[in-house]
């Protein structure tokens, strides 16, 4: 529909699951995509953003791969350079890498697992953003979407890291949109809600648990209705994927 066509976009966590259907949503819309995601995934899961910018461009979008460690600032750095010399402008940041340890009990949480954890889900939004900003300042204007969680605001037993670390990036999201607004740049969150992705299938829901997710399909137009929002009046925001359908007309 080209409603975001001369836009380019930068999707973190783009081999597999949420960020790929996001960046295949974002490309369908017209936009130019770069894909990130680290070289080798450490779950073993298949894909990788080269294979699936391909498929971008061979339904007719335009997309960059990126080998990326979002916990690393060298190859966020370079990313971003990268991105920048291909595209000449970023548009769109959406901060979607992360991980989640399954319910477990605080104890058998290792301080390296956990320090994984807050890397990733923290520290790869702070980084991303850390150098994207001064280009969308640069340009007057950007976008900045943060995967956040219903866990962030819900606490429960095991947990204690997945948890504390989407309500870290809730309350990081928030403070940056207040920090950026008179750069016109929007912070907004997306909470997808309970997924049905490679990542969780891992997990050993119950059946009911499972059958009531929705899938990646299902929640990247979230992502696209954030991108297609006035970033002068719409930020710092918290926004369910549930809940879009039926109170925006976007």
């Amino acid at each position: 529909m080209n409603r975001l066509n001369g836009r380019v976009a930068i999707v973190t966590g783009a081999s597999r699951g949420l960020g790929r259907e996001i960046a295949r949503a974002y490309a369908a819309e017209g936009a130019s995509v770069a894909l990130c995601a680290r070289a080798n995934s450490p779950t073993g899961l298949a894909g990788t953003v080269h294979e699936e910018a391909q498929r971008i461009r061979d339904a007719g979008g335009e997309a960059l791969a990126v080998a990326c460690d979002v916990a690393d600032e060298g190859q966020v750095g370079a990313m971003v350079e990268q991105v920048v010399g291909h595209y000449g402008r970023i548009d769109i940041l959406v901060n979607n890498a992360g991980v989640m340890i399954p319910s477990e009990p605080f104890l058998d949480i290792d301080p390296e697992r956990w320090e994984q954890s807050m890397t990733i889900n923290v520290r790869g939004p702070y980084l991303t953003s850390r150098h994207v900003i001064p280009v969308m300042m640069k340009q007057g204007e950007g976008r900045i979407i943060n995967v956040g969680s219903g866990a962030a605001a819900n606490h429960r037993a095991g947990g204690t890291v997945y948890c504390s670390s989407k309500a870290a990036l809730h309350m990081f999201s928030l403070c940056l949109a207040d920090e950026l607004k008179e750069n016109h740049i929007a912070v907004n969150i997306l909470d997808p809600g309970p997924m049905k992705s490679e990542g969780s299938s891992v997990i050993p829901w119950t059946r009911h648990d499972w059958d009531e997710r929705i899938t990646p399909e299902e929640a990247a137009p979230s992502a696209v209705a954030l991108a297609l929002k006035d970033n002068r009046t719409f930020t710092g925001q918290l926004v369910r994927t549930r809940e879009l359908g039926q109170t925006w007309d976007w």
